[in-house]
């Protein structure tokens, strides 16, 4: 007696996996078509980033080689009571002809409960940037450290 029946079992299994394989391509190819239009939120975390290295190794910097982080509390008190919010936009470049970014930095003492704030207010919706990072602030006066939390956003 001859064979003439197919071998359904294994025809249909690899019928599947080539279907399967084909649809997870193109799911995959598909998403990757839209993600440049999708949002611009890793480029404005590098901004805001870039923006907190600044702020605490050069602007409020206390100078300490021994540790980058230090703060100094005068410069941070000169920092956050300057008003003038359109230099420090131009200061740190994120104001062009192109392109305009906006920023707030905000630095919350943890042990005294002291919160500071600079910048616009936080939009309701959009791309934002964010960075927060762990500081000491030292008392010019009296060389108390405290612990803070600095927090960048830019939008």
């Amino acid at each position: 007696m001859r064979d003439d029946y197919g071998q359904m079992h294994i025809d249909y299994l690899i019928g599947i996996a080539i279907f399967l394989t084909s649809v997870i391509f193109v799911f995959t190819y598909t998403t990757g078509l839209f993600t440049p239009f999708q949002s611009n939120s890793d480029e404005v975390t590098l901004i805001a980033d870039r923006i907190a290295t600044n702020l605490i190794e050069q602007n409020m910097s206390a100078e300490s080689i021994r540790t980058p982080n230090m703060l100094s509390s005068t410069k941070v008190d000169d920092f956050f009571n300057s008003g003038d919010y359109e230099s420090k936009i131009n200061h740190y470049g994120m104001k062009s002809s192109y392109l305009h970014y906006d920023f707030n930095v905000t630095l919350d003492n943890i042990d005294t409960g002291t919160f500071y704030s600079t910048g616009k207010t936080l939009p309701v919706y959009g791309n934002i940037g964010q960075t927060k990072r762990i500081v000491i602030i030292q008392d010019d006066t009296t060389g108390d450290e405290t612990l803070g939390i600095l927090a960048v956003r830019v939008w």
